[in-house]
């Protein structure tokens, strides 16, 4: 948990896997759109940029490592932020594919979620009329009849060849109160070490709802688990519920996270044009409400990481 002396940190999660290009023309879907709104962000204050590729003729996600090398390299030679590359991939993944670049790049963070779990966006298909691309609806109706599957044999074999076999750390996802005691049993059974560095997830179907109750909760349980000092606690609200969240979560002493992964918007009804737009926003409200915000080097710091100097990219 953040002191209240201790900087914030800010997280970018530049492009994921669940938004489709009829969304936004914004969204970065080719690897130079990634990278240059990946840099654009680190520049405006975000030491940490979680990265999804797409595959450049249709924007659909891809776990290809081909496409991950077409940005990742170019982003770590321009900034100096912290990359973190997704381990979820997509509910159409194999897990095999989800870990075939971060296995090949060996970086200094990856995302995991802490469970399987329903996982959907498919009500918004109801609010497009138009498609761009033939895969975007059947993908995001398919959504209904999916699970994101993350079993303990996933998380723990993941935990192994990343975390043991390449030193990479974690930013553990977690959606629900039951993903939190599902890190506790890793960590009793000795396979994660901290300090852990915990996302807490608002507002997609399937997880928790973006309830301030929720927050304190997510948070009250983590102490308890963890204790304050046994981890970083950190906030994603989906959507329109972005921006309170956060600032919410960095009153309690959170750090945030905020791109186009996870919500579209600047604020009601306006698209955010880049995910730098967001991380400009975020920092304006922690530093108005007198929070300093940390540099790369500081976040590696705080989460004990390897350094940029000991990735395959």
């Amino acid at each position: 948990m953040r002191t209240t002396s201790a900087k914030v940190i800010i997280s970018c999660a530049v492009t994921g896997s669940v938004h489709t290009p009829s969304m936004s023309p914004h969204l970065p879907l080719t690897p130079d759109q990634i990278a240059e709104q990946a840099i654009e962000a680190a520049q405006a204050g975000a030491a940490i940029l979680h990265l999804h590729a797409r595959d450049p003729r249709d924007g659909r996600p891809t776990p290809d490592p081909a496409v991950f090398e077409q940005f990742v390299p170019r982003i770590q030679a321009a900034t100096d932020a912290v990359i973190n590359i997704t381990t979820g991939g997509s509910t159409r993944m194999t897990l095999e594919e989800r870990l075939a670049y971060p296995l090949r790049a060996r970086p200094e963070m990856c995302s995991l979620n802490m469970g399987s779990m329903n996982f959907s966006i498919h009500p918004l298909a109801r609010k497009i009329s138009t498609w761009q691309h033939e895969w975007e609806r059947p993908y995001v109706e398919g959504m209904e009849d999916l699970i994101f599957r993350n079993t303990f044999r996933d998380i723990k074999h993941i935990l192994h060849v990343l975390g043991d076999e390449c030193g990479t750390r974690f930013e553990f996802e977690c959606y629900d109160v039951g993903h939190l005691y599902n890190l506790a049993h890793f960590v009793d059974e000795g396979l994660v070490r901290g300090p852990l560095f915990i996302q807490s997830i608002f507002g997609i179907l399937g997880g928790l709802g973006p309830d301030p109750e929720n927050l304190v909760t997510m948070r009250s349980t983590a102490d308890r688990l963890f204790g304050r000092d046994g981890y970083r606690f950190s906030v994603l609200g989906a959507g329109r519920h972005q921006m309170p969240l956060l600032t919410m979560a960095a009153v309690m002493g959170g750090n945030v996270r905020v791109g186009l992964e996870d919500s579209l918007y600047l604020g009601r009804g306006q698209l955010a044009r880049s995910c730098a737009e967001q991380v400009r926003k975020i920092r304006r409200i922690l530093e108005e409400l007198s929070l300093e915000v940390a540099t790369p080097d500081e976040a590696r710091v705080m989460l004990a990481l390897k350094g940029r100097a000991a990735v395959a990219f």
